[in-house]
């Protein structure tokens, strides 16, 4: 008790790095301390950036067609977390239950065969090694989709800032030549598995993409908020913060079901992971349900706490409305808007790093802990 305690005093001391103020707060809570997922996370980033770079050596040489001349690209995303915290728990796994280290140099490129027995059934008939080399491609597969829905969000938006060239060049035509030739691939890899495989990555688009198409409606209710309209006030509590959901996601409970904006929330951002994660079940891995309900909670948490916390002012005067900008609109007082936005977030962080806890994978409980400590709000009215 006396080392958890003094762990969660270090934990809060800003003069320490944020990553190992979550280690100490992780296991302040828990009680779980795991010096191997240090070494794991290192080991992860390291093979996902070469991953990334692949994706990026991909688009460069499409640019250079484009263009006529050699270009660098980078481009800053910061979704691909919930793909690295899943190689990580099924690496972790594997060595587990290996003699020795399944885990080569080389990271596996192509995707699972489509004729394996074993596809989509989370066999656990699967040697140490098959699993990690299934969760690499799954991984790159994964990475190149999250990357490229990114990207495609972006260019509807507008928002080409994350895009990086060494070259002043025109930035929709390079998001789109990007954006073009992740799609191309993409589906080109999609192709070599079997029907199911792009069923469940088109099923959880359409999910996402129907949430999208109701954008207006939203800006609409929120235009007629701000203006005093109590008839809106109440459509955005009922349609936006308390909705129901039409198509339940087989992952959440009913607890995380009836969380606030849990409706709205998963179609936004957390059915895309949970989509993911139906990847890596597809090609055999068996990714139990605590984990998922961890990856999928720690993405919304995210969005909240970290994107739509830090963007507030922004959201509010192009009347976009996320969680933070519906408190604002739903709460008596800018005080009470705070600390309802403080609440949210850590419902379903907190339930996020139980689950991660209860799924054996402390890589991903120090991760969540790593968000929660990495947003600011005081950036937020109310927050004296």
């Amino acid at each position: 008790m006396v080392l958890k305690t003094g762990a969660g005093v270090l934990a809060d001391s800003s003069r320490l790095p944020t990553a190992l103020r979550s280690v100490l707060g992780y296991y302040a809570d828990t009680g779980v301390f795991d010096y191997d997922s240090l070494a794991l996370k290192s080991e992860i980033d390291d093979r996902t950036e070469r991953m990334v770079e692949d994706v990026y050596d991909r688009v460069e040489a499409a640019l250079a067609d484009e263009f006529g001349r050699p270009v660098s690209f980078s481009y800053d995303t910061k979704l691909i977390l919930p793909a690295q915290l899943t190689l990580g728990y099924v690496y972790r796994a594997a060595r587990r239950d290996a003699d020795g280290d399944p885990v080569d140099d080389e990271i596996a490129t192509g995707v699972p065969p489509a004729d394996a027995a074993s596809l989509g059934d989370g066999t656990p008939d699967l040697s140490p090694r098959e699993r990690v080399v299934r969760a690499e491609q799954m991984t790159r597969l994964s990475i190149e989709a999250l990357i490229d829905g990114d990207m495609r969000d972006a260019i509807n938006d507008d928002e080409f800032e994350d895009f990086e060239t060494d070259a002043d060049l025109d930035p929709r035509r390079v998001a789109e030549t990007a954006q073009a030739a992740l799609q191309s691939h993409l589906q080109g890899l999609l192709d070599e598995m079997p029907p199911v495989v792009e069923d469940a990555y088109q099923w959880a688009v359409d999910y996402s993409e129907a949430h999208q198409e109701r954008d207006e409606h939203f800006r609409e209710l929120m235009e007629r908020a701000e203006a005093g309209d109590g008839e809106a006030v109440d459509a955005i509590r009922e349609e936006y913060k308390l909705a129901d959901y039409e198509e339940e996601p087989a992952t959440f409970e009913r607890a995380e079901k009836d969380l606030p904006y849990s409706k709205t929330q998963y179609a936004r951002v957390g059915v895309l992971y949970d989509g993911m994660l139906d990847l890596y079940r597809l090609a055999g891995l068996d990714i139990d349900d605590e984990f998922a309900r961890a990856i999928v909670l720690a993405i919304i948490g995210a969005q909240v706490w970290l994107d739509d916390v830090d963007d507030y002012a922004d959201d509010r005067a192009e009347g976009q409305l996320t969680p933070v900008t519906a408190e604002y609109l739903l709460a008596p007082d800018e005080r009470a808007a705070y600390n309802r936005v403080v609440d949210v977030t850590e419902q379903y962080l907190d339930a996020a790093k139980g689950y991660a806890t209860a799924a054996d994978s402390p890589l991903t409980g120090v991760a969540v802990e790593y968000i929660y400590r990495s947003g600011d709000p005081s950036v937020l009215p109310g927050h004296h």
